[in-house]
């Protein structure tokens, strides 16, 4: 890559606790290293929960950052780097928000929930999808302790998230809001964010996670669940529900892996728990669909990609984020509790085989790291020089 060519690019991201693996703070770590590969200067302005929480102060601290946005900034540490442009990821809980009026860098957001709308950041409550807060206020919020099951703790969220999402600092200020699914940006415009702001960006695989494309010749022996063995996830009802014929291979854990571990007596259910990420791939190999059946929204799961990678077709349940892309993209079948799962599943077995080569295609053309490069050199480049530009 050329000098002229080469981009300074700031990213800011507040890192979740490591006790809880995190899908946003793997995204910010690959979307560093793509860019590092490709020859572009990039700078880390992070705040990291696992070194800050051991002050005794810190919920308190963090409650009051969050609900005032003042606290923590990394705006002198911007400044020096001199970046061309910036990259928010995450402010929450542990950056503070009024600095963004006095960043004079062109700047975007990468919204990877829904926490500036629901202060649980997945419009999910009870089993079911939930919007309760975004159309009516935030205070049900507090009244249902949508955070972590206190209402104390969901106090400052539902105050930052009264307002309309657009007012808020960082989607407010940003010049482009990046959103990782067509079905989350549909929803950002339901509730006031202009369409002019949002660009669609789906998580990725770097080139070293990219597993290959599975062998079409290999039969398949078992259908796929990768995922948290939580409430949110569909799990429980998936297990309850599974016939007993095809065989269900179930990697995750969480904390309704018993309540799986029950509904799969008597069924050709094996619950493995936490595998590694090779041993995930390798099961991909030989099944005949990975099946999706959370029933929140979700924003854009990385096995999705994973599945992509390898070839192998997807089973989705609306109203899951899944079941839109599978059939946009033509890579899987969505369907619904009401449907029965028996004949659904002998119809995906029969169409999936002809679906290989869709997936592997998807991947290479929007999931890959080159996609992905494609995507974010070319917004970059744009906000420079428009930029540039207004400052001439």
């Amino acid at each position: 890559m050329s000098a002229r060519d080469r981009m300074r690019i700031g990213i800011v991201h507040s890192f979740y606790s490591s006790r809880v693996p995190s899908g946003e703070n793997a995204v910010v770590e690959t979307e560093m290293r793509s860019l590092l590969r490709a020859g572009h200067e990039v700078g880390l302005f992070a705040a990291r929960t696992d070194e800050l929480e051991a002050n005794a102060l810190y919920p308190l601290t963090s409650a009051l950052r969050v609900s005032s946005g003042l606290g923590r900034s990394p705006l002198s540490e911007i400044q020096a780097f001199e970046p061309d442009v910036v990259h928010i990821h995450n402010l929450f809980p542990n950056w503070g928000k009024r600095w963004l009026r006095s960043l004079d860098t062109p700047f975007v957001a990468t919204l990877h929930n829904f926490r500036t709308i629901c202060a649980n950041g997945l419009l999910f409550r009870d089993g079911r999808v939930c919007t309760r807060c975004p159309d009516d206020g935030s205070a049900a919020a507090v009244r249902f302790a949508c955070y972590r099951d206190s209402k104390l703790a969901t106090v400052p969220l539902a105050i930052t998230t009264r307002r309309a999402p657009a007012a808020q600092p960082v989607l407010r200020l940003a010049e482009k809001i990046i959103v990782q699914s067509h079905h989350a940006k549909t929803i950002y415009e339901r509730y006031g964010v202009s369409d002019r702001k949002l660009e669609v960006w789906p998580n990725f695989l770097d080139e070293e996670a990219d597993p290959g494309r599975r062998d079409p010749n290999v039969a398949a022996d078992h259908w796929l669940f990768v995922g948290r063995l939580g409430r949110e996830k569909g799990v429980v009802e998936l297990a309850e529900a599974w016939p007993r014929g095809p065989r269900l291979v179930v990697v995750g854990d969480g904390p309704e892996r018993a309540a799986v571990e029950r509904a799969a007596r008597g069924k050709r259910i094996d619950v493995l728990g936490l595998q590694t990420r090779e041993r995930a791939i390798d099961l991909m190999r030989t099944a005949a669909g990975l099946v999706f059946p959370s029933p929140c929204f979700e924003s854009f799961p990385v096995v999705y990609a994973e599945a992509m990678a390898t070839g192998l077709p997807v089973l989705a349940w609306k109203p899951n984020v899944v079941s839109a892309m599978v059939a946009e993209d033509g890579t899987g079948m969505a369907t619904t509790w009401a449907d029965d799962l028996s004949s659904t599943l002998s119809d995906a077995a029969e169409r999936f085989p002809a679906l290989q080569d869709r997936c592997r295609s998807i991947f290479e053309e929007e999931l890959s790291e080159r996609a992905y490069l494609r995507r974010a050199e070319s917004l970059y480049r744009g906000l420079v020089r428009s930029a540039s530009a207004r400052a001439a």
